[in-house]
């Protein structure tokens, strides 16, 4: 018994609908039996192996395309962990008693992602259900000629649709590559912070257009003793979010330069971010470094807390001075500021939340996660330690959402 009295997998094999799991590189984990009657193969003819080489395309059918659209709903589940209603499908099936024999079929798929506790996909639950004795039927009740007329009709309706898909999809990636080129344009390259060392990285979402609304900043001051470091996060995502990425980026390092400290320069940045449209509720971390006294003066608008790491492993959230994102507040407000002590080894890490968040999971865990990686790493130098970061806590997968990340040896 797998809970309080329920067998699940008992359940599984009895569920009136057809359903298989799936691993993350589409072989069968599991099929329950309404699943294998409806397909016509057996448990052993399935379970183990890859989708496709179970069910192919009729090659007898240049026009064929039920393998191509379902692969790429099952992969759009695996990069963005959320659920795909696929149009109604024809996806012929081979005989499995007649070699090369293959019987017209319709159906109706849902893939839903199964996500494990880190929040990565664990395995893909396809449910499907079959329309075509449906489809037939509709088409007996309306004589014969009607029957080949409803049936060129909808695989047609199904056709239009793929291309309309197919055009959306690769419209999405032209417009994600510029957009991913502008940002790159628009982020700078860190350079040697005296004799201290700072690494930047940046890493795109998977197969998403949720991309190109993070972004880094690192301001050198050396005549006051003193370097600003920052991180934010526009809402939204392409070439709008990194339009506003690098207005919103350029303004906080030119307040950097003049304001008194970080929670002057978000204030400054917040009151510019009413004029840029698209710019609300976009979060930002800002810290001083004050290399003279080994000082860090921080404030956050509505950001992820900017992680300090000692000599001796452990780990502070500098969350002492968060307030809301930028344009939250109808009224302008003073922004608050805190201080924390570094001595010099210490490690500082400046992210975005494509770093830590989970879908269905607590933000602590992902907290937890990147303190435990940055503590077992702060030996390593900081390209080194950003790398490690990064393997450690991106998931398999791949990120849903953008990242930027800077580290820091103080």
């Amino acid at each position: 018994m797998n809970g309080p009295g329920i067998d699940y997998q008992a359940v599984f094999q009895t569920l009136p609908g057809a359903v298989a799991l799936l691993t993350s590189d589409l072989v069968y984990a599991d099929a329950n039996e309404a699943f294998l009657s409806v397909a016509g193969r057996t448990r052993e003819q399935v379970v183990g192996r890859y989708l496709f080489d179970v069910f192919p395309d009729n090659p007898g059918d240049p026009a064929a395309t039920g393998m191509r659209n379902l692969h790429a709903s099952l992969r759009r589940v695996v990069a963005t962990g959320e659920r795909d209603t696929m149009a109604l499908q024809r996806y012929d099936v081979e005989d499995p008693d007649r070699p090369g024999v293959w019987q017209e079929r319709y159906w109706s798929p849902v893939n839903v992602p199964v996500l494990a506790p880190d929040g990565t996909v664990a395995l893909l639950l396809h449910r499907v259900e079959e329309v075509t004795e449906l489809i037939k039927a509709r088409g007996r009740r309306s004589g014969g000629d009607r029957a080949q007329v409803l049936e060129a009709e909808l695989y047609t309706r199904a056709r239009e649709l793929q291309e309309v898909n197919e055009r959306l999809r690769k419209a999405h990636a032209r417009e994600r590559e510029v957009a991913l080129h502008l940002q790159q344009a628009m982020l700078p390259v860190p350079r040697r912070l005296g004799h201290h060392r700072a690494a930047v990285r940046y890493r795109p979402a998977v197969g998403a257009l949720n991309v190109c609304g993070d972004w880094y900043d690192l301001v050198d001051m050396p005549e006051t003793g003193r370097t600003a470091v920052a991180v934010g996060d526009v809402v939204g995502h392409g070439l709008r979010a990194a339009g506003v990425m690098g207005q919103l980026r350029s303004a906080l390092s030119a307040a950097s330069h003049v304001a008194a400290g970080p929670a002057q320069a978000l204030e400054v940045l917040g009151l510019y971010a009413r004029s840029v449209e698209g710019a609300e509720s976009t979060t930002a971390a800002s810290v001083f470094i004050d290399w003279n006294d080994h000082v860090l003066t921080y404030s956050s608008a509505g950001h992820l807390p900017p992680a300090l790491c000692h000599p001796d492993g452990t780990v502070v959230f500098l969350d002492q001075a968060t307030d809301p994102p930028l344009g939250a507040r109808p009224e302008h407000a003073p922004r608050p500021q805190a201080r924390a002590a570094f001595t010099d080894g210490c490690v500082l890490v400046l992210y975005t939340d494509g770093l830590v968040e989970r879908r269905g999971e607590d933000i602590d865990a992902g907290l937890s996660r990147l303190a435990e990686s940055l503590s077992r790493h702060r030996a390593a130098d900081p390209d080194a330690l950003g790398d490690a970061l990064l393997t450690d806590l991106v998931p398999s997968a791949g990120l849903t959402d953008d990242t930027a990340l800077i580290v820091i040896r103080l």
